[in-house]
């Protein structure tokens, strides 16, 4: 644990060095740009199958672990490279990486609607609050944003399957802010009976050869372990939504 917390510490950090904050203002809502609309952060790794209609529509929606910062090509981020499982196991897929770099979970509230009018989902991974933990959020705000997430995706897809990945929180912040970020991802999957990831850098976190020169993304390599984790969950649940 003593290794995973210091990795989060040096990610966080690192987050806030090396990838200054350029996604939404937390405080607005995101209109359509550049910088911050799923077209743009849309990365497949498999064709986009828009006129399949029993493609399974998969929207990740996070920071810059899901965006792929620092990756050679963004096929190698780990959206991609669950999009690539399914389709080598027959089943075709829409892979949607709507991962913006520096967001937080009030900057993905305000940017949730247009992605949703844009890509609705048959599944949904929710994989934001790194950053609420760099700057300190009240645990308790970044659980309202998360679950307001899923509420405006429960609203615009009613039959996605939802799913939660937990983060940790700086260990400087102390044991009880600690605690109560922890805290914060289970009880957000719970009321919208999400399926759960504890940890998404689980086997990645300190793990020097997995993450790049910066100590804070991860690599290629440390991607795929990603995608492992993530797979574990989510390629069972869109091989069920394909039926």
């Amino acid at each position: 644990m003593r290794a995973v917390l210091f990795s989060v510490v040096l990610l966080l950090a690192g987050c806030q060095e090396v990838q200054p904050d350029p996604g939404p203002d937390p405080t607005e809502a995101a209109p359509p740009s550049a910088t911050a609309t799923p077209e743009s952060a849309t990365t497949p790794d498999v064709p986009l199958a828009d006129a399949d209609s029993s493609a399974v529509t998969i929207l990740f929606f996070g920071d810059s672990l899901t965006a792929g910062y620092g990756l050679s090509d963004p096929k190698l981020a780990y959206p991609a490279l669950v999009g690539a499982e399914l389709e080598e196991a027959g089943v075709p897929v829409r892979v949607v990486n709507a991962g913006i770099s520096g967001d937080t979970s009030a900057g993905g509230l305000g940017r949730i609607a247009w992605t949703l009018r844009q890509s609705p989902p048959d599944v949904f991974v929710l994989a934001l609050g790194a950053n609420d933990g760099l700057r300190g959020t009240d645990p308790a705000a970044t659980q309202d944003n998360l679950s307001a997430i899923l509420d405006a995706v429960e609203e615009a897809a009613p039959d996605a399957r939802l799913v939660v990945a937990g983060m940790e929180a700086l260990p400087n912040m102390g044991g009880d802010y600690v605690s109560r970020f922890r805290a914060v991802f289970p009880a957000v999957a719970e009321a919208h009976d999400a399926a759960f990831i504890p940890f998404l850098l689980e086997g990645v976190a300190g793990v020097e050869r997995l993450n790049q020169g910066d100590g804070v993304h991860p690599t290629a390599e440390g991607q795929r372990r990603l995608a492992a984790t993530v797979a574990e969950v989510v390629v069972p649940m869109a091989k069920r939504a394909a039926g």
